[in-house]
C-alpha cells in the first residue's frame, strides 16, 4: 500500500521538480536498503552527466526522502527526490528508478507516481492566497488598471489553451497552415501570452505519432530550447516528421521564459532545417552579391519572358511545356504523360528545370516536379495545394509581366 500524504522535503531556490515514486519489496527492508539499491543499481546507467551521486554533490538533486513500512512480510514505501534539472533530464532520471529490481535481498518494484512541478505548485498556492486576500483583506479599494489587465490576460490565456490529440496546444493549430512544435505546456502558454496561437507541445522526447500527421500538410517549425533536451527532441522529430524550419531562443534562455520581443526575433531568425548556409562575410559577400545581382537581373528578365510566352502557348490546353535550365523548350507532352516523360528524360541525363501548365498548379504537379528535380512550376493560378514542396518555386500568370 503506497504511503501518501505528500513530501516533507523543502524546495531549494533552484528546485524545479519533485519525483514521487512508490516501492514494493517481497520481504522486510529498511530505508538504508532502499537508498543503497537506488545508488547501486543506477550507477553508470545514464552516464556521468546523470549520475545520482555526482548530481547530489553538485546540489542538482536533493537528499532523497525514503519512507518504508512492512505488513504481512511485504514492505511498502515511497521515495521523493527534488530535482533542479530541466524537464527532459528529470524525466530520464525518474524513469531510471523504475529499472530497480531488488532491494536488499528481496525482489522489488519501483513505480513513478508523479513528477511534481514545484513552480506550478507555488503558483497554485499564490493564486489561492491571492483569492483570499482579494476577497477578505481589501478595504474596499478598487483594483488598479494594471491589476485588471493582468487578471483578464490570465483568464484569456487559460481559456485559449486547448489540446491537439492529447498534446497541449494553441487554438489555431488545426486551422493554421503553419505550426510551431515546442517542448511542453509552459512553452505553449508563454506563446499564447504574446498572441502566438499555433503551437503544440510534445511533452518530452517520446514524440506522439500525431506530430507526423501535422507535418504532412503544414509548414512545421521546431521551436526548442538550446540545450541537450531540445537537441534530443529535435532528433526524435527528425525520425517521425518532416521539419521545415528550426528556431531557438537566445543562449541560456528557455522558450517558456521569453518576452514577446525575444519570441519575434527567434522566429524571424529561424533557419531551414537541414540546409547549410554559405560561410561568407564582410565586403566580399557584398561585392559578390552585387555582381551576381547585376548578372541575374538581365538573365531573369529574359527567362521571365520565356515563361510568359510559354504559358500563353499552352494556356487552356492539356499540354505541358518542358523547359531546360536556360528556359528553352525541350518538348511538349500531354498532361497525363508528364510524370513518365520527366522520369525518362532524367534517366537519360536530360535536363528539365521548369514546367509550364496550361491550367492551375495542382498538388500532383508539384509532387511530380519535386521528385524529378524540377525547380519551377508555372500555371494560370494555384489550385488545391495542401503542402508546397520547399524545393519548388511556383509562378502564376499574375506574376509574369
Amino acid at each position: 500500500m503506497p504511503l501518501n500524504g505528500g513530501s516533507t522535503l523543502q524546495a531549494s531556490d533552484t528546485t524545479k521538480y519533485f519525483i514521487h515514486a512508490n516501492l514494493k519489496a517481497d520481504g522486510i527492508v529498511e530505508r538504508s536498503d532502499v537508498v543503497g539499491a537506488i545508488y547501486g543499481q543506477t550507477e553508470g546507467l545514464l552516464g556521468d552527466d546523470l549520475d545520482l551521486r555526482d548530481l547530489q554533490k553538485s546540489d542538482k538533486i536533493s537528499r532523497m526522502e525514503v519512507k518504508v513500512e512492512s505488513e504481512n512480510g511485504t514492505s511498502y514505501g515511497t521515495v521523493t527526490i527534488g530535482s533542479s534539472l530541466d524537464r527532459v533530464e528529470t524525466s530520464v532520471l525518474a524513469a531510471s528508478l523504475e529499472t530497480i529490481e531488488r532491494i536488499g535481498p528481496c525482489e522489488a518494484m519501483v513505480e513513478i507516481e508523479l513528477v511534481e512541478d514545484v513552480r506550478t505548485t507555488k503558483r497554485k498556492e499564490i493564486v489561492e492566497r491571492a483569492k483570499y486576500i482579494h476577497r477578505e483583506m481589501f478595504d474596499g479599494t478598487a483594483m488598479g488598471t494594471d491589476e485588471i489587465l493582468d487578471e483578464v490576460r490570465k483568464g484569456v490565456r487559460k481559456g485559449e489553451i486547448t489540446e491537439y490529440k492529447g498534446m497541449p496546444a494553441g487554438p489555431n493549430v488545426e486551422e493554421s497552415d503553419a505550426v510551431l512544435i515546442v517542448e511542453g505546456r509552459a512553452d505553449v502558454l508563454n506563446l499564447l501570452k504574446y498572441g502566438v496561437k499555433n503551437a503544440v507541445g510534445v511533452e518530452g522526447t517520446d514524440v506522439p505519432d500525431a506530430v507526423a500527421g501535422l507535418a504532412e500538410d503544414k509548414t512545421v517549425t521546431a521551436f526548442l530550447d538550446s540545450d541537450r533536451g531540445g537537441d534530443l527532441i529535435l532528433k526524435e522529430l527528425e525520425q517521425v516528421a518532416d521539419i521545415d524550419y528550426v528556431a531557438h531562443p537566445p543562449d541560456g534562455k528557455c522558450v517558456e521564459d521569453l518576452s514577446g520581443e525575444e519570441i519575434g526575433v527567434a522566429l524571424r531568425d529561424k533557419q531551414p532545417h537541414g540546409v547549410e548556409l554559405p560561410d561568407t562575410t564582410g565586403d566580399d559577400l557584398a561585392d559578390e552579391a552585387g555582381d551576381e545581382a547585376e548578372k541575374e537581373e538581365a538573365e531573369e528578365a529574359n527567362g521571365t519572358d520565356k515563361l510568359r510566352d510559354g504559358l500563353r502557348s499552352v494556356e487552356g490546353t492539356d499540354e505541358v511545356l518542358l523547359l531546360d535550365g536556360e528556359r528553352e523548350e525541350v518538348e511538349r507532352v500531354p498532361g497525363d504523360e508528364m510524370g513518365d516523360r520527366l522520369e525518362q528524360i532524367k534517366n537519360t541525363n536530360g535536363e528539365v528545370r521548369s514546367i509550364v501548365l496550361g491550367s492551375e498548379v495542382t498538388q500532383r504537379a508539384l509532387d511530380i516536379a519535386s521528385s524529378q528535380g524540377v525547380e519551377t512550376v508555372v500555371g494560370t493560378g494555384v489550385g488545391q495545394v495542401v503542402k508546397k514542396p520547399l524545393d519548388v518555386n511556383v509562378v502564376t500568370r499574375s506574376e509574369l509581366p
